[in-house]
Order: structure tokens, then sequence, then C-alpha cells
């Protein structure tokens, strides 16, 4: 009791906990790339049986989301309490600065007294803040602690990551029958999807035993009775169109909460229990701070889900897809109870862009054969397609997300709901990710994204309107495009050139001035122009321009220039010899222009036997 009026009385006026036998240690165990796939989330393939006896004991989450379908934004929500396109850390592995004010959560606990552990995984996708953990490495435990100290202890287990499916494990060693999985409408039955499917499922399988192992441990050293245990996935996935794509597959994670009966009045239900509240990784870092009675500061904005600062539950849940990887691209989503919005700001890629890391999976290249062997029915054949301006499903019903009811009279108001829901949270976060990579990359060197984006510098309102009617590929707003290409603000000409590209040969009456923009002095306008005017039949200039931004010291002004020159095929080749000059040297194969210059240089080569014929 003295614990719970503690809490009330803490949690205004700042970080001050009570005495360390009051404090509940916080146990995370959390897996790498998947989605539900657990017997107690009714998963009947799945052969899970620790987490589904720990689902038992504790609450399940039937409505959690990861805000990004990709590990490291991921991570940086969770370890700031932060929105990435708030920060303009939503760009994978791009490591901008955040504001000084933003501390890792850990650096809270650990100030409060607890032993911090991290064991072993980082990847936030920021700067790190190596402070704020008083052991983060793969020997990293709670058991180095003093005598009677609380412990918030990291364990990431690896073993379900993507990578997982790149070496293929012999069939007959397989747990799990290829034959009897249950594939998603959106994947072809080829050997080798159903391969990956069998093998990551005996992953998750392993995952669950090393999960167990954790939880048999803290009950060895007598620890479970004082400690709240959480066990989530870092995001879904692993199969291609979930993990990096904005989909329940990509986004949904399991999310189970137990509870030890000392701090049973922390939680919002008994154990044993299911909960559909929507949370999403945003709110890790509040709760966190709420379960162990610390202020949650104002900058953080997650809710608390748990604990005495606990939140009435928000009406949507909010996620987003920046540029993954090498490959470029922009889409927001809105999620309540029964529906998911999505938002493609970039609708002329398709979804399967071609990344280096996706393709080890044996899975993808049969897809991609299927496909151009003209073997796919319509749900398998849009992943190799252009997007929609705006998607929208209704999860009850169509829990694979594959029937777009974004164009469907019945539900306009529903649609118009969510669009409304999607810009006021976009304008109320001060979402940065509009700025072109290029662009924002340079800003970053001044100081942190949010901080600019305060400065008055960044009109959102503005931006906002024109990468709408940019990609809403309506050739009645091309008056309204040609406008904006002269616009005083390079971040509108950037989203003005765009609505250009989206329209393809309906933009011809904007080449004048595209032609133009093309000695622009924003390098992502004169990259974005040159796309524009090789979809309009110009090849010379263009090209030029293109090879050119090669030689930028602007890392993402060269992954934006290497995407474009990949889809000019043939007229490329002026710009190759640039692009090999980025493999010269030692490279890292891990830098993204490094990959996008290698499937550039590889597209070319495969193209020369047809030629020489």
């Amino acid at each position: 009791m003295f614990f719970r009026l503690f809490l009330l009385f803490s949690v205004g006026i700042g970080p001050v906990l009570a005495r360390p036998a009051d404090r509940p240690n916080i146990l995370w165990i959390v897996s790498e790339d998947n989605s539900p796939f657990l017997g107690c989330y009714g998963d009947t393939f799945a052969t899970t049986p620790h987490l589904d006896q720990f689902a038992g004991e504790g609450i399940l989450f039937k409505n959690a989301f990861a805000t990004a379908p990709v590990c490291a934004p991921s991570r940086n929500t969770l370890i700031t309490g932060m929105y990435p396109p708030t920060l303009g850390t939503e760009h994978m592995r791009s490591e901008y600065p955040v504001p000084s004010y933003v501390r890792f959560f850990p650096h809270y606990l650990r100030e409060a007294g607890y032993y911090t552990t991290n064991n072993s995984k980082k990847d936030y996708n920021t700067i790190d803040q190596p402070e704020a953990w008083d052991e983060s490495s793969p020997k990293a435990t709670y058991r180095n602690r003093r005598p009677g100290q609380p412990f918030f202890a990291v364990f990431n287990l690896n073993v379900s990551h993507e990578s997982s499916i790149h070496k293929l494990v012999p069939e007959n060693e397989l747990k799990h029958d290829p034959g009897k999985v249950n594939l998603p409408p959106y994947h072809p039955d080829t050997p080798e999807m159903r391969r990956d499917w069998a093998q990551y499922y005996d992953k998750v399988e392993e995952m669950d035993r090393q999960a167990g192992e954790l939880l048999a441990q803290l009950e060895k050293e007598g620890l479970a009775e004082n400690t709240i245990v959480f066990y989530y996935a870092d995001n879904g996935g692993i199969l291609a169109r979930s993990k990096r794509f904005v989909y329940e597959s990509g986004l949904r994670v399991p999310l189970i909460v137990r509870f030890p009966e000392k701090y049973a009045f922390l939680a919002p239900a008994k154990g044993g229990t299911v909960t559909d509240r929507l949370v999403t990784f945003l709110d890790f870092a509040p709760t966190i701070l709420s379960l162990t009675g610390i202020k949650i500061p104002p900058y953080m904005q997650g809710k608390a889900f748990l604990g005495e600062q606990r939140t009435e539950e928000p009406a949507y849940a909010y996620g987003f897809r920046g540029r993954m990887d090498e490959r470029i691209d922009l889409s927001r989503t809105v999620r309540d109870k029964k529906f998911r919005y999505i938002r493609n700001y970039i609708p002329h890629r398709v979804y399967a862009q071609p990344l280096e890391y996706l393709w080890k999976a044996q899975s993808v290249p049969s897809w991609e054969a299927a496909y151009k062997a003209g073997r796919l029915n319509e749900i398998q054949r849009k992943f190799w397609e252009e997007k929609p301006a705006e998607e929208l499903f209704d999860i009850e019903n169509d829990p694979h997300n594959v029937h777009n009811l974004a164009g469907d009279p019945k539900y306009r108001n529903t649609l118009e709901r969510f669009r409304k829901a999607n810009r006021d949270w976009m304008l109320a976060s001060k979402d940065v990710g509009f700025i072109p990579e290029a662009r924002l990359s340079e800003i970053s060197k001044s100081g942190s994204l949010a901080d600019y984006a305060k400065s008055g510098a960044y009109n959102l309102e503005k931006v906002l309107e024109a990468a709408e009617i940019a990609s809403s590929r309506n050739p009645e707003k091309l008056t309204e495009i040609i406008r904006k290409l002269t616009d005083p603000d390079p971040v509108v000409r950037y989203w003005a050139v765009i609505g250009t590209i989206v329209l393809k040969a309906d933009a011809a009456p904007a080449k004048g001035k595209l032609d133009r923009l093309l000695d622009d002095p924003e390098i992502s306008v004169r990259i974005a122009a040159s796309e524009a005017l090789l979809n309009l039949g110009e090849t010379g200039k263009p090209v030029a321009v293109l090879s050119e931004a090669l030689k930028s010291d602007n890392r993402m002004a060269r992954v934006q220039a290497l995407n474009v020159l990949e889809l000019a095929g043939a007229h490329a080749a002026p710009a190759l010899e640039n692009a090999g000059a980025l493999l010269k040297g030692n490279p890292k194969d891990s830098d993204y222009d490094v990959r996008a210059a290698k499937r550039l240089l590889q597209t070319a080569e495969s193209r020369r036997p047809a030629l020489e014929k």
C-alpha cells in the first residue's frame, strides 16, 4: 500500500522513488521480426508452449503495434518515447541527432537507482547514448547489480530475425512441414515460399524455447515475485510484404505482460486475460516510467498504458514507412480497432522495390519469377505493381489487407475520417519526413531536425498540401502542380516534381519548367526533375545531372540518383562510370549507395548479352 501511495504522490513531484524494496524489477524479452505467430494468438501451426503458458499468466494485448515495420526506427521509438518522423529518425539506419532534451529512457531509471542492462542489440537509429546502461553487451545481465538493487533488463532474441531464413536448413531437419504451411493469400504457392515459411516457424519455436529459459532463470533466482515481465517483438515479419511494409503483417506484434501478485495493482486486468486496447511502441517508454514511479517527461509523445500514470485509451495507432535500406519510399498509416488506413506519398514506386537484403530469402526471387512468368493471381500481382494513393482495410474481415476499400463509396465517411486523423497527427507531431532525405541530411549537420521543425523554417501545412496533390494521381491537379514548381520553398518544389513523375506522360505541359529545374540549387529537386524528364522522353541532360549527382558528397543524394538511374534502363549508360567509382577503394557493403550502385551495374551487365545479339 505504501508503494501505491508513493507512486500517486511521486507522479506530481518528479523522478523520486520509494525505497528499493518497494520497486518492481522490469524484464523485457524482445524477439526480432515476428508477427503474432504464437499459439496463444490462435496460430495452430506454431509451436510455442512457453509463451503460451506465459500468456495464461499475463495480459495478452490483441492490438499492439510497432510504429515502423523495421527494426532501427522502431527501436528508436522504443528508446525515446517519441515518434521518429518528429525526430527525423524514420529512415533506416540514418543516425541523425535528436534534441538534447531527448534522453534514452533508461537514463531516468539509472538516476532513480535502477540497474539497467541490455543484452545486447541497440540499433536505435540515432547517435548512441551509452550512458543509459550500466551494461550493454552480449554478456549483460541483471545479476551484476548491487544486493537489493532493482533492475531494468532487456534480452534480445535474434534467432527469429529475417537472416534466419537466408541460410537454408536441410529439409529433412525441418520440424514444421512445408506442405502444411497455411500461406497468406498474397503469397504464391512456390516450393521456396513454403520452405521459407516452414523454416521460419522452426526459428519461432527456438525463440520460444529461449524465452522459456529466461523465464525459468527468473524463477530459479527467486525474482519472479518482484518482476514485471514484458514479451514483445520489435516489428512484424519476416517474409516479403510483412517486415518493411505498413500492413498488419509488418506492424502488428505480440505483446504479453505478466504482473506478480505484489504489483497486480499496477495492471489493468487480471492475469490470463486479453485486452483490445490500442498500444504502440510510442507508449512503452512512458509506461515503464509509470510502472517505476518516475514522472513522465512532457516531451514524450506516447501514453502510459500500465501503472499509476495510465491514460485513457487512444482512438488511433499511428505508423510510418520511410526509406528502407537503399530504396526511397514514404507512407503513413492510421489504425483503429476495425480499420487500417494507409496513405502512400510515393505511389509511382512499386511495393517490391528491389532490396539487396530482402532478396537474400529464396522465397522472394521465386515470387518475382512467378510474376514475370504470369503465374500470379490479382492479389499476388499487386506486390510487383505501383501503389494506390490510399488504402483502407477492414481488419475484422480482411486480416491480410488484400481488399482495398478506399474506392468504395460505402466507406467514404470512414475514408474521410482517417484522412483527417492522418493529417491532424502529421501536423501535431511536426512530421519532418516530407523533407527529401538529401536535404534532410544537410539540415541535420546543424542540429536536430525536431528543433528545425519548430524553428519556423519548415512550413509543414504548405508541404503537406503539395505532397497530397502530388501523390493523388489526379491529372486535374496538373495546373496547380505546375504552379508549385516555381515555389520559393525547395521542399514544395520537390513535391511538385513528384506530382509530374506520378502523372507520367500526362505531365507533358510541365516540361519547360522541369527543364529549368535541372539547374535548381537544391540537389534533390534536380534529381527528381531528371526522373520526370526521363518519363517524358528526354535522356541527355537528365542523365548527365544524375551522373553528376553520383559525385556529390551527400550520400542520400547519391542514393536518390541511383534509384532513378536504375529505372532509366539502357539510358543510364553514361552514368555507369561514376556508379562504378562508388565501388572502388574499400566501400562498406552496408552503405546504401554501394548497394544501389551494385544493383545498377549488375542490371546493366545483364542487359549486355541482349544488346550484343
